[in-house]
């Protein structure tokens, strides 16, 4: 099979390299040259929790000649229909896509190449790049794993060969109700990832905090009941249940969700959240899609997500230059309660 990752940044070049590492030949495509001329001269250098330096085949995309049987999609979500319209010449005819990304990017690809060449992957591990060719992996190895599904539903084929790619990094799980597993991550990106995109912090720093771990505890409820007004069963994170971890009915319950958090976000306590590092790049960030789906999701169901749509308003308002990333920001919550 021919195998390429598009949109190779620190996801994609972290999960690249063990590919390679592996004996698995794979192209790591990105837009950004530096990058891609770091990881031609040098390999891609894997720091953080692992020390890795693996010879790589990277590419920008004007220099794709391949056609490929399963393409990665590890872009930003902004311009996915785009992005994937542009890759359909170089799929092979039984070739098929599989998003890396966050939130529920499936639908949006399916709408473009049609639900059974649509594959999903929710990752459980985080990875930022800190030069060109250089990345940080933020999670334990042990956290390195990956629930995979299809859009359509079906098991075997393509779903099975793409098990087998990803099981090159880590732990992977065919996921029979994959959109429960997609809520599982959702859930934890829109707390998290939200938080530390919101206050300048790590996933740690935003769950030790007694004041922001508040506001991370309302956001996670608005998702659990918004799954259950859905009737989406959320998948367990790692083993965990996180629905009878984390869900609450009254005060004690509240109160033993509160102290656990910390505890669930341990082995990812120095993740910063990918938004935030496009917030300190300048770039536009995917909050739309993942506190806005949580909202948007909310609105079809009938169930308030106040705390997710604060979330997205002071994104949008450090985007647009109104806020910065702070603790300041917490403030802002107050109307929400």
């Amino acid at each position: 099979m021919k195998t390429a990752i598009y949109g190779a940044g620190a996801i994609g070049t972290a999960l690249g390299a063990y590919i390679t590492k592996a004996g698995q030949a794979v192209d790591l495509i990105s837009r950004n040259k530096a990058h891609v001329g770091a990881l031609k001269e040098k390999g891609a250098r894997i720091t953080g929790t692992v020390e890795l330096i693996v010879p790589v085949n990277a590419l920008t995309p004007d220099e794709l000649k391949e056609k490929y049987d399963i393409i990665f999609l590890a872009t930003k979500q902004l311009e996915n229909k785009k992005v994937v319209g542009e890759l359909i010449p170089y799929l092979s005819d039984g070739g098929v896509v599989c998003t890396l990304q966050n939130g529920l990017p499936e639908l949006s690809v399916a709408g473009v190449i049609g639900r059974d060449r649509t594959f999903g992957c929710a990752i459980a591990w985080g990875a930022e790049i800190i030069e060109p060719g250089v990345c940080k992996l933020t999670s334990e190895p042990e956290a390195l794993t990956f629930g995979i599904g299809a859009a359509s539903g079906k098991s075997g084929g393509r779903l099975d060969d793409i098990a087998k790619i990803l099981e090159l990094m880590g732990e992977v799980k065919i996921e029979e109700n994959f959109m429960g597993a997609r809520w599982s991550k959702l859930l934890v990106n829109s707390a998290f990832s939200g938080m530390s995109a919101v206050l300048g912090s790590t996933f740690g720093e935003a769950a030790k905090d007694k004041r922001s771990r508040v506001v991370i505890q309302k956001i996670i409820k608005e998702c659990v009941d918004i799954a259950k007004a859905a009737n989406i069963r959320i998948e367990p994170i790692q083993g965990k249940d996180v629905v009878k971890l984390l869900d609450y009915d009254n005060k004690l319950k509240q109160k033993i969700s509160f102290m656990i958090i910390p505890l669930a976000i341990k082995k990812h306590a120095a993740l910063r959240a990918s938004m935030l590092q496009d917030i300190e790049k300048g770039k536009k960030c995917e909050i739309e899609a993942i506190n806005g789906v949580v909202s948007d999701y909310g609105k079809t169901v009938g169930v308030p997500t106040p705390f997710n749509d604060k979330t997205v308003e002071i994104i949008k308002g450090i985007e647009a230059g109104k806020y910065k990333p702070s603790w300041e920001n917490l403030s802002l919550y107050g109307e929400c309660f």
